[in-house]
């Protein structure tokens, strides 16, 4: 691999390692992935050409290890039972993008969605709905936690608090602030309260689906999580609190669309962590198509720049 200062070529239809830029062998490295508990592969929600790459790798892994789960950002807990009909053959595209309300709870074009939902539909695969209920974020990053009754967590468990390197992370990336209209700061707490609500969904849902799976058939699926890269990156979001609720063999595959990789050096550990990894390797993509239209409903929440 060429290497020019702090950043290297990256070949398009290849795997490196994020902070040294060396190449990783694809065999390699998707034996490696397909032993673990918890695959994550992030995603920029609006790029077709990630969701394609999505496919592909998930495709890879379960000719590797069929006892497989996915789970998806994009459906909120209440829907599990419309995700389960629709594997189950129950009814057509149009009608499950109806009953999971699409349009109002994700909006982004569902056709650069639809052949991973088709191909967990096709090999029988159970798709897992990891998000929360939306207002449930907006009340937390407003109210904070503890100020939610139990009976409306929607199952959840408090979030392991953020390391100082998470927020630094996420500051540095929107520019000190988010939220839109609101110009929320990054630092200040009603933000970081909001991205723990999701990270900790995402790992809670996960969390149960492993150990139903497990009582079920005493044989723990290899669980694919398909999330955005903001709640993944270095470790800090979800395989966070994925490590709190007891699940750390985990990994984290990210998609880059640039030539020239930027290395990535991990991240110093904090209180007794190793140094955090960017991501377990990077895949440059095709030459990505254009953007569509995103058809984003009115959020009520604030802060969610995966």
């Amino acid at each position: 691999m060429e290497k020019q200062g702090d950043s290297v070529f990256h070949p398009r239809g290849t795997w490196i390692a994020p902070a040294t830029g060396q190449s990783i062998p694809f065999s390699t490295l998707m034996e490696k992935m397909a032993g673990k508990s918890v695959v994550m592969l992030g995603e920029t929600h609006d790029i077709a050409e990630i969701h394609r790459w999505q496919l592909h790798t998930a495709a890879f892994l379960y000719a590797l290890r069929p006892h497989m789960m996915m789970g998806f950002e994009m459906f909120p807990k209440r829907v599990q039972p419309v995700l389960d009909d629709w594997v189950a053959g129950r009814f057509d595209t149009a009608a499950f993008l109806e009953k999971v309300e699409w349009k109002t709870v994700w909006g982004f074009p569902p056709e650069i969605y639809l052949p991973l939902f088709h191909f967990c539909r096709a090999n029988g695969i159970r798709m897992l709905a990891l998000n929360c209920y939306r207002e449930l974020v907006t009340r937390v990053g407003k109210e904070g936690w503890d100020a939610i009754p139990v009976g409306e967590r929607d199952g959840l468990t408090p979030a392991a608090p953020p390391l100082p390197s998470y927020v630094a992370h996420l500051k540095a990336m929107t520019g000190g602030r988010a939220g839109g209209r609101e110009n929320i700061p990054v630092d200040g707490g009603r933000f970081m309260r909001a991205m723990q609500t999701w990270d900790r969904a995402f790992a809670c849902n996960i969390a149960y689906a492993r150990e139903e799976a497990l009582r079920k058939s005493g044989e723990a699926p290899l669980i694919i999580g398909i999330i955005g890269r903001g709640h993944l990156e270095y470790g800090f979001g979800t395989p966070y609190q994925l490590a709190d609720l007891g699940i750390t063999d985990t990994a984290v595959l990210l998609p880059s669309q640039s030539e020239v990789w930027q290395l990535k050096p991990d991240i110093p550990g904090e209180a007794g962590r190793p140094d955090q990894f960017y991501a377990d390797a990077v895949f440059r993509l095709d030459v990505p198509e254009p953007i569509p239209e995103r058809r984003m409903p009115k959020r009520e929440t604030e802060g969610n720049k995966s």
